[in-house]
C-alpha cells in the first residue's frame, strides 16, 4: 500500500482524557448531592454568572427584541430546511404488525422519549444551529418536554440568538447552564422537575465526558469528542477551497483534528502552502484555536489509488467526509466510515453545520464505524409488541418448551407447558420432557 504522510499530527483526540475524567466525576458526584444549590454555585465559579438558572418568557421577549431581523430571518431558514428533513426521517420509521405464522402477529411501535435535554454551546462561539440541531429534531421525533441548557455570560445570560432559537424551535424549559453543570441538571431534573431520558447536543470535551459517566442512567446522542474534518482530494481538487474547509474546521477549537488524503502530492502540498496563511488571516480566538489544531492535530497523507484512499479514509472515520474528486458516484459507492459526507466541491461542511437540512451533531473519534449522527430515531424507542391466538400455542408453546428445557429453564418450559394444558387438555405434545 503505497501511503505516505507529508504531515503528522502529534496529538491525538485522546490526549487529557484521564485528567478530564477525574474532574467530571467529581464535579457529577458534588451535583448529584447537592442539586441545584452546587449547580448554581458553579455557575457563579465557572461562568462569573450570578443571574437565575431558569430562563423566563420575559427574557426570551427582550432576546427577541434585540435581534435584527435579519437574524431572526436566517434562523427561520435554517430551521425549515431541518426541520423539513427531521420530519422525513420520522416518516421513515413506521410502525408495524406482521403475521410470522397462522395466529402469531409480531409488530413494533416507535414511541418518543418523553423529555430531552438539549446542549447547546455558548463558549468560544454561540452555536445556534446547534440549538436548532438538537431542539427541533427532538421536537420532529415528537418529545413531549425538551429541556435546553446553555453556558450563560458573565452579566448577560444565554446569547440573545441562542434563547430565540431555542424557543422558536420549541424548547420547553431553558436553563443559563453550561458545562458539566448544565449536563447534570438535565439528567437529573434539576431547576426543571423534569429529567432527561436522552441528553444530546455537541460541546467541549468537559461535556462530552460528562453524557459518557452518565450514559446509561439516560440514554445519550453518541460519544463524542472535538470535532473533525476529513477531505479527500485529487487532481481536479482546488487547493484554494480544499485549506478552506480544512481551516474551517480547524476554527472549532485547538483540539480539533484536520486530516487531507491526496491523491495527488502536488495539490496536497499547494494546500499545505496555503493553510498557514489562511489562519493568521483570521480575527480571535479563531485564529489561535486553527494555528494549534493545524499544528498539532492534522494530518496529510498521500495515496496511490481511489481505493487506497477510501481504505484510509474508511480508518480514520472522520466526523465530516468531503469529496473533492472526479467521478464522485464511485466515492458514494465505495466509502463506508463518515458522519456526514459532502460529494463535491460544490458543498462544504459549513453548509452542513449551519442551515442546510442534514443535522451536525455527528460522531467523532472513530464511533463513525458503528453509529451515525444525531437523528429523530435518537429520541425515540422502537418496541415490539406480539399477540396470538390460542390455536397458534399449539406450535409455538410446544416448540418453547422444548428449547426452554434443552437450555435447562424448567420454569420457562411450564409457562408453555401449562398453556397446552390449558387450551387442550385432551391432547399430548412432545415438551422435551
Amino acid at each position: 500500500m503505497a501511503v505516505s504522510y507529508l504531515k503528522k499530527a502529534t496529538k491525538s483526540s485522546a490526549t487529557g482524557e484521564d485528567d478530564t475524567r477525574a474532574t467530571v466525576a467529581r464535579m457529577l458526584s458534588e451535583i448529584e448531592v447537592g442539586g441545584e444549590q452546587v449547580c448554581t454555585e458553579y455557575a457563579a465559579k465557572l461562568d462569573g454568572y450570578h443571574g437565575n438558572i431558569l430562563v423566563t418568557s420575559d427574557d426570551i421577549d427582550q432576546a427577541t427584541s434585540r435581534l435584527s431581523q435579519q437574524v431572526k430571518d436566517d434562523i427561520r431558514f435554517a430551521h425549515e430546511r431541518v426541520d423539513k428533513f427531521a420530519q422525513k426521517q420520522r416518516q421513515a420509521l413506521i410502525d408495524f404488525e406482521v403475521e410470522l405464522s397462522p395466529g402469531l402477529w409480531a409488530g413494533q411501535r416507535q414511541i418518543p422519549v418523553q423529555t430531552a435535554g438539549c446542549y447547546i454551546p455558548g463558549g468560544r462561539y454561540s452555536h445556534v444551529a446547534s440549538a436548532i440541531m438538537s431542539v427541533a429534531t427532538a421536537k420532529a421525533a415528537g418529545v413531549k418536554h425538551v429541556v435546553a441548557c446553555s453556558p450563560p455570560k458573565p452579566g448577560t445570560g444565554v446569547n440573545d440568538a441562542i434563547l430565540y432559537t431555542a424557543n422558536y424551535c420549541g424548547a420547553d424549559t431553558i436553563l443559563a447552564l453550561g458545562g458539566v453543570q448544565g449536563i447534570a441538571a438535565m439528567a437529573f431534573g434539576l431547576f426543571s422537575g423534569k429529567a432527561a431520558d436522552v441528553l444530546a447536543g455537541p460541546g467541549n470535551r468537559f461535556v462530552a465526558e460528562a453524557k459518557r459517566m452518565l450514559f446509561g442512567r439516560v440514554g445519550i446522542d453518541m460519544f463524542a469528542g472535538p470535532t473533525e474534518i476529513a477531505v479527500i482530494a485529487d487532481h481536479t481538487a482546488d487547493p484554494r477551497i480544499v485549506a478552506s474547509d480544512l481551516v474551517g474546521q480547524a476554527e472549532h477549537g485547538p483540539d480539533s483534528p484536520v486530516w487531507l488524503i491526496s491523491l495527488d502530492e502536488d495539490v496536497a502540498r499547494k494546500t499545505m502552502e496555503i493553510v498557514p496563511g489562511l489562519i493568521e488571516s483570521m480575527p480571535e480566538p479563531s485564529r489561535s484555536a486553527a494555528r494549534s489544531a493545524w499544528a498539532d492535530y492534522s494530518e496529510v497523507i498521500v495515496c496511490s489509488t481511489r481505493e487506497e484512499a477510501a481504505e484510509v479514509s474508511d480508518r480514520y472515520a472522520a466526523e465530516h467526509l468531503e469529496i473533492h474528486c472526479e467521478n464522485l458516484d464511485w466515492w458514494v459507492d465505495n466509502l463506508n466510515n463518515y458522519g456526514s459526507l459532502f460529494v463535491g466541491e460544490e458543498t462544504t461542511v459549513t453548509y452542513g453545520d449551519k442551515c442546510s437540512g442534514t443535522n451536525h451533531i455527528l460522531p467523532t473519534k472513530g464511533a463513525a464505524r458503528y453509529t451515525g449522527g444525531l437523528s429523530v430515531g435518537k429520541f425515540i424507542k422502537t418496541v415490539t409488541t406480539q399477540r396470538m391466538t390460542q390455536e397458534a400455542n399449539r406450535e409455538v408453546g410446544a416448540a418453547a418448551a422444548r428449547i426452554s428445557r434443552l437450555e435447562g429453564m424448567e420454569g420457562h418450559a411450564r409457562s408453555g407447558d401449562d398453556r397446552l394444558s390449558k387450551y387442550f387438555p385432551t391432547e399430548t405434545f412432545n415438551l422435551g420432557h
